[in-house]
Parts: structure tokens; sequence; C-alpha cells
């Protein structure tokens, strides 16, 4: 997620603790959330795909394999 974005989300959330959100700055900052979730969900889910574990047995298995998808599902 862009710099900016994030300002604009601390930006907004410390005006919502001074002096209140208008409903258009509300809606732009649930949208802003959204897509911070989203890039942080999709962060999280790329560095799992790409962790190997080893069983017990020994073999190697991919989690991304093993429980979703190696291109970010």
């Amino acid at each position: 997620m862009e710099e900016q974005k994030i300002n604009r989300i601390n930006e907004l959330y410390r005006k919502s603790k001074a002096e209140g959100l208008s409903s258009e700055e509300r809606r732009e900052q649930k949208l802003l959330r959204e897509e911070y979730l989203e890039a942080i969900r999709g962060n999280l889910r790329s560095q799992l795909n790409n962790i190997d574990i080893k069983e017990k047995d020994g073999r190697i298995v991919n989690l991304g394999e093993k429980y979703g998808s190696k291109k970010g599902n």
C-alpha cells in the first residue's frame, strides 16, 4: 500500500478523535482501511505460502501447497 494512503488513514483517525468525521470522510476511512487490511492479508498469505516445514517422517511440505495455493489464494 502506498505511503500516501497510510498517511491519509492516520490523518483521518486523528481527525476522528479530535473533531469527528463527515459522512464522506467516514466512507473514505472505511475504504482505505479495507484496502490496507487486504494488503496485509495478501502479504501474510504470500509469506506463509513460501514456508516449508519438515514433517516428522522427513518430508518437506510447503504450507501454501498444503493449506492453500502458491499463487496467494
